[in-house]
């Protein structure tokens, strides 16, 4: 019960993530760098947690005779989500760091 959870939870952030990015897509420029990193750090956090959605899904459907492709698909998995979380991490520190200088 707790695993199929898991997987309606990843599918439906899958979901969330390409909708996210959607809505970021914009042709015009940001205002002043502050906010276009902001965009670049919420783009690559959604970019990374749909790469572990898509590895997640893929190391699903594997075959596991396929020890060298599942282990690869575990490996890729780890990482996109660390990296996803780093992203996550660096919003606030950016925000405060640009507000202590601002002060």
């Amino acid at each position: 019960m707790s695993f199929l959870c898991h997987e309606f939870v990843v599918a439906v952030s899958f979901v969330a993530c390409i909708l996210g990015l959607v809505l970021l897509w914009d042709s015009k420029q940001a205002k002043d760098d502050m906010e276009e990193t902001e965009k670049i750090l919420f783009r690559m956090s959604f970019s990374y947690w749909l790469v572990y959605c898509v590895a997640f899904a893929l190391e699903k459907l594997i075959l596991p005779e396929w020890e060298a492709v599942v282990m690869s698909l575990k490996i890729t998995t780890a990482l996109s989500y660390f990296l996803t979380f780093s992203c996550i991490l660096s919003l606030p520190l950016h925000k405060f760091a640009v507000h202590r200088v601002e002060e």
